[in-house]
């Protein structure tokens, strides 16, 4: 699933349709955007090849039966080096701007802290990305042009799937890299320790991972970040569980392509999604909107400001 060279902002938002819309599922994969900016290259001090470190790669693909399965595929066609959208709008390091921020801005969160806000400071191992500090017209453009239409599509799938079924589930799709020292499971869910989505549904998940024998966590060390902690709501019907996978399964990690496992995690990713939307309730109905794979979002709507909560890892 190779995006097209973006030609308008709506462009940079990514949504591929089912036929039809069979279960209350809905996929995502924020962070695997690989489309930069030329200004954005022209502002960083760092090579590409090194501010691709910090993209979830080939996530898209993996998460690309999705709509076979009936559940339609969300996804960010931006690096998240540029836009974080699994960030609050206004989480920003104020050390990172010519001007003052807005006085609503998240400036001391665990991940501004870290350096990884909406406008990422660092990638790669802590290296800094930028030559010189930003403006606020940088921050208000990729508000503008990323975050609010992703989040906008987000909120158009979940409310659309609740609305015709009841609830609504949100796999937030997500790649770990390999730690220094020690190791990882293979997968981690975050339901932000049972905050974000109902243990039945997490319960499912982790079973369909560990039939394929994949090693599997909960909230350690990934509890689910901006998008699960915001989103996820299961008193009222909204489900939300963000699903961390090893980038050593599926690719080189240095050379960023597909290793010689990629298609049997891809085909693993299509049979859980398709098992997991088999087991809700199905009722067949168009998919919203019809016949096309974007979305042309308005963009009039104010970013949130909602205080971030801590979250576990990078992600």
């Amino acid at each position: 699933m190779s995006p097209a060279t973006p030609t308008t902002a709506s462009s940079l938002v990514s949504l591929h349709q089912p036929t039809r819309w069979l279960s209350p599922l809905i996929v995502a994969s924020p962070h695997s955007g690989r489309l930069y900016p030329n200004s954005f290259l022209r502002q960083s001090r760092l090579d590409l090849a090194t501010l691709r470190r910090g993209e979830d790669a080939h996530m898209d693909e993996l998460l690309a039966d999705a709509p076979a399965a009936g559940a339609p595929l969300l996804h960010a066609l931006f690096p998240r080096v540029y836009c974080d959208v699994n960030r609050a709008a206004l989480e920003l390091d104020p050390g990172m701007f010519r001007d003052r921020l807005p006085p609503e801005s998240i400036t001391d969160s665990p991940k501004v802290r870290a350096g990884l806000g909406m406008i990422a400071r660092i990638v790669a191992a802590g290296r800094g990305i930028y030559r010189e500090r930003l403006t606020l017209d940088d921050v208000q453009c990729r508000i503008a042009t990323c975050w609010q239409p992703y989040h906008h599509a987000l909120q158009q799938c979940l409310a659309a799937a609740h609305a015709q079924f009841g609830f609504a589930i949100l796999l937030d799709g997500h790649s770990m890299p390999s730690p220094t020292y020690g190791t990882l499971p293979d997968i981690v869910l975050g339901d932000a320790h049972g905050r974000a989505a109902g243990d039945e549904i997490v319960t499912q998940i982790e079973n369909a991972f560990r039939s394929r024998g994949y090693r599997v966590a909960r909230n350690n060390p990934y509890a689910g970040g901006y998008i699960t902690q915001h989103y996820g709501d299961p008193r009222h019907g909204i489900h939300a569980v963000q699903i961390e996978i090893a980038r050593s399964l599926y690719m080189d990690e240095a050379t960023l392509t597909p290793n010689g496992n990629f298609m049997q995690v891809r085909n693993d990713m299509g049979q859980i999604i398709a098992e997991i939307a088999a087991t809700l309730p199905r009722i067949d109905r168009p998919a919203i909107p019809s016949g096309t794979d974007a979305i042309t979002p308005p963009l009039e709507q104010e970013p949130t400001t909602a205080t971030a909560r801590a979250e576990g890892g990078s992600s």
